[in-house]
Formats: C-alpha cells, sequence, structure tokens
C-alpha cells in the first residue's frame, strides 16, 4: 500500500525502460485478440501446458516439489496425494482454476485474497487466515548465519493493511494515478512486503497479478505461465523485489525495478505466445484465418501494409492471395492499385476526414 501512496501523492517521473515495455505490451494486447481466433486446438494445449506449468513452478520457487512422474496425476486425477506437497500443488491448480475461469468477471478484493490462500492452503488451519504471529523475511547462509532480508508488517496491523492495498488498487484504477499495468506491479510489491500470511505469500503474490491481468485485459497468462517465467528468472526477481524494498515502511523506496521485472515477465510471455502461435500454422488455414480475423476487425479503410502489422508472421504475399480470394469472394473491394492501395470490406463506407 506504500507504494500507491507515493502513486497517489504524485508521480515525478517514469522510467523510460517502463514506457518502453508498456508501449510493447499496448501493442501485444491490441494483437491479443487476432491470436486467440487461431487454431483452437493449439490453444487448448498452451492452456493446459500454462496450468501444469505455474502451479508446478510456482510451488517450486517456494521449495514446494514434487515427483514428475506424478505431476498428471496431482493436478489432472482424482487419487489419493501422497504428501502435503502434492496438496499443496494442486490447491495452487484450484486457484488458478478459479481465476481462469472466472475471467475478466474477477475483481482483486480482500475477500478474493483470503479466498485463494484458503484455496492453496486446503486442510491447514491457516488456510485463508493472516499470520497471528510478526515474521520477518529471513535469508540463510550455508555456514549457519542468516540475515533479516525484510521486517514485514507486524501481525497486528495485516488485516488493515490488506484491506487500505485493495482499496488503493481500486482508487489507483479508478483515478488513473499512473498506468494500469504499473499499479499491478505496484500491488505485487506492497503484498509481497505485508507478508500477510504465516506460509504462501509468494505463490499468493502471484495468483493476484494473474487476476489482476484478466481484469486489465491482458490474458496472455492463460495460455503461458507467468509463474514459470518468473522461475526462469528467479534470482533477477529476488535482486529487484529486495531493491524496491528497501526504505517500503517509511514510503521512500524505489519501486521501479521490480515493476520493471514484472512487465519484462509480460512482454516474455507475450513474445513466446505470440511466437508458439505463430509455429501452428500446420493446421491447414490458420494464416488465412489471421489475415481474415484482421480485415473483420477493421472498421475503416486499410492498406496491406495495416494488415501486415496486425498479423507477425504473415508474409506480404500471403496477405494478397487471402485480399485476391476475398475479393473474389465480393468480400472486400479496392479502392486503387499498386502497393498503397486502400481497401475496405463490402457494404462499408469510408469516414470523410
Amino acid at each position: 500500500m506504500n507504494t500507491f501512496r507515493q502513486f497517489e501523492q504524485q508521480v515525478k517521473y517514469v522510467p523510460l525502460t517502463t514506457s518502453w515495455y508498456l508501449a510493447d505490451l499496448g501493442e501485444a494486447r491490441g494483437r491479443q485478440e487476432l491470436f486467440t481466433r487461431q487454431s483452437p486446438q493449439k490453444l487448448k494445449v498452451l492452456r493446459e501446458h500454462a496450468l501444469i506449468e505455474s502451479a508446478v513452478s510456482s510451488n517450486r520457487i517456494e521449495g514446494v516439489q514434487v515427483d514428475r512422474a506424478r505431476i498428471g496425476t496431482v493436478l489432472f486425477g482424482k487419487s489419493h496425494l501422497r504428501d502435503r506437497d502434492e496438496e499443496e500443488v494442486r490447491g495452487y491448480r484450484d486457484a488458478l482454476k478459479l481465476i481462469h475461469e472466472q475471467g475478466t468477471r474477477l475483481r482483486i478484493t480482500e475477500e478474493l485474497i483470503r479466498d485463494l490462500h484458503r484455496l492453496c492452503r486446503a486442510g491447514l488451519g491457516d488456510a485463508g487466515q493472516y499470520k497471528e504471529r510478526d515474521s520477518d523475511i529471513v535469508e540463510k547462509y550455508p555456514d549457519g548465519r542468516q540475515r533479516v532480508r525484510f521486517a514485514t508488517v507486524k501481525a497486528a496491523d495485516t488485516p488493515g493493511y490488506i484491506l487500505g492495498l485493495a482499496e488503493s488498487w481500486d482508487r489507483c484504477l479508478r483515478e488513473r494515478w499512473v498506468h494500469p499495468l504499473i499499479a499491478l506491479a505496484a500491488f505485487n510489491l506492497d503484498f509481497l512486503c505485508i507478508h500477510p500470511f504465516r506460509d504462501g505469500n509468494g505463490r499468493m503474490s502471484r495468483l493476484p497479478m494473474l487476476a489482476g491481468c484478466y481484469q486489465l485485459g491482458y490474458e496472455v497468462g492463460r495460455y503461458i505461465s507467468l509463474e514459470r517465467l518468473i522461475e526462469e528468472n528467479k534470482e533477477r526477481y529476488y535482486e529487484t523485489l529486495e531493491s524496491s524494498s528497501q526504505g517500503w515502511h517509511e514510503a521512500k523506496h524505489d519501486p521501479w525495478p521490480l515493476i520493471n521485472f514484472l512487465l519484462y515477465v509480460l512482454k516474455l510471455a507475450y513474445g513466446e505466445f505470440e511466437r508458439r502461435v505463430g509455429q501452428t500454422a500446420s493446421p491447414k488455414g490458420a494464416k488465412t484465418e489471421m489475415v481474415e480475423a484482421a480485415v473483420e476487425s477493421m472498421t475503416d479503410s486499410f492498406t496491406v501494409n495495416d494488415l501486415e502489422r496486425a498479423c507477425p508472421g504473415v508474409s506480404r504475399d500471403m496477405v494478397r492471395r487471402v485480399l485476391r480470394g476475398l475479393k473474389d469472394a465480393g468480400r472486400v473491394e479496392a479502392l486503387g492499385r499498386g502497393p498503397g492501395a486502400l481497401w475496405r470490406k463490402r457494404g462499408s463506407t469510408l469516414k470523410k476526414g
């Protein structure tokens, strides 16, 4: 909540790197619908893989391990689970399913945070309950030494902090203190600094982040595991978290290292998603469908260049071939000749400039 407190007072600057990430993610979100119309069978496979990778990676970051041979049984089976680690992985799966099934209808609230923790910690007495004792984040060294890496919010103050965090999130979105994706990363940072639960805080921070992505219309987490990408960049994750948490209690911290890291993860996810969907040319007509979907999305006249930008990975020759087919079918018409000619859908009219 202290990051939001900074933003509410005044955002003095937004780093150039942050602006670049936001621009790239805005473009990726714009292409999202075109890609999600492609190859339903491939998308189904991506969803299943993302669910598996998210449940396994998010728990593994926190030291919860499951035998690889048991992953399918734990996540999709109904058989008896062998130990607490398997129960926690399945609980995380249940929380993921709730988020994926509710999608854009879900809102980040204090109640949702406790519900997600209840799912993750099913069967334990602290499920859905805030910590009852003060707890700091302690780093242990191989030689037995240890240090307090971060002093978290005291147990007695935790409920009020989480309620305030959820309220700050809502107000920030309404009043537009910062870009919504910056707000989402700020929520993640403040949640980790509050550290509201006795156990499972790292995993719990990633679940509201996924829910927030849905709320903001960035749905790549349905197909690519954000948790797996964080795990693959775990050292950078911990470095930026430590850097951004220094001075948090006084609201004098620098939130941008962790914010930029999380935006970087989202950019990685969209890049991987587009590559993997773009490689599904094996189903006959996938690229044709992509161009046709791009044409349908056009509300005004358009050019071949416009379609190329909307269909990354599709050649100009392919775009022209699809346009010729649509023209022969009477669905589009050319308004001129040459490379820069305008096209429009049949029945539409040009807007006057």
